[in-house]
């Protein structure tokens, strides 16, 4: 009896070294977000590019529309920029932005020296909209169908790959779809 008494604290930590294994080979890539199949949040922020006028969320109804989280102190923003900027002049698709806990100057300069990809961007500073879209980090894209209804979510930089086998598809999938 008094052998099994020490061996509990063994048991303790390898049960406490399991859950942190598992938890630390989880991919966030992976995450589901609750926002899924769900309205998307309502927002009305100022527009980065024009900031005496506002952005809406309604503004993102009535078509498939992707909204990407993007701030300019994002590394992994850099990444999928050119990207964007390619998608946004062959005029495919409904871009959209969410500038996520910046300034707007920082933002305002990032998009004049790397292009600004975007129909609109909402300024969102103290990071409010981005919670309650439950954004973790920058860069996250979500794909919203014509009714506003977030479909998909995407973390981290989004790459050709990730856009032709599965953007595109989803993209057609929903403007095929009646309202």
């Amino acid at each position: 009896m008094k052998s099994i008494k020490f061996l509990w604290p063994l048991i303790i930590f390898a049960v406490l070294v399991g859950f942190l294994y598992a938890g630390l080979s989880l991919n966030p890539r992976e995450m589901k977000s609750t926002r899924l199949d769900k309205p998307a949040p309502f927002f009305k922020l100022l527009d980065v590019q024009k900031p005496e006028s506002f952005f809406s969320s309604k503004q993102l109804r009535g078509k498939v529309s992707i909204l990407n989280v993007w701030a300019s102190w994002c590394v992994s923003c850099r990444q999928e920029h050119p990207l964007l900027m390619q998608l946004s002049k062959q005029k495919r698709i409904n871009l959209y932005g969410l500038n996520w806990k910046d300034t707007l100057p920082a933002a305002q300069k990032w998009l004049a020296q790397h292009g600004n990809p975007y129909l609109a961007s909402a300024f969102d500073t103290d990071g409010r909209v981005g919670i309650d879209y439950g954004v973790t980090g920058t860069p996250e894209t979500f794909i919203l169908d014509k009714k506003g209804i977030v479909r998909y979510k995407h973390v981290g930089p989004i790459g050709v790959k990730d856009f032709t086998d599965i953007f595109w598809p989803m993209i057609q999938e929903l403007e095929a779809e009646q309202v």
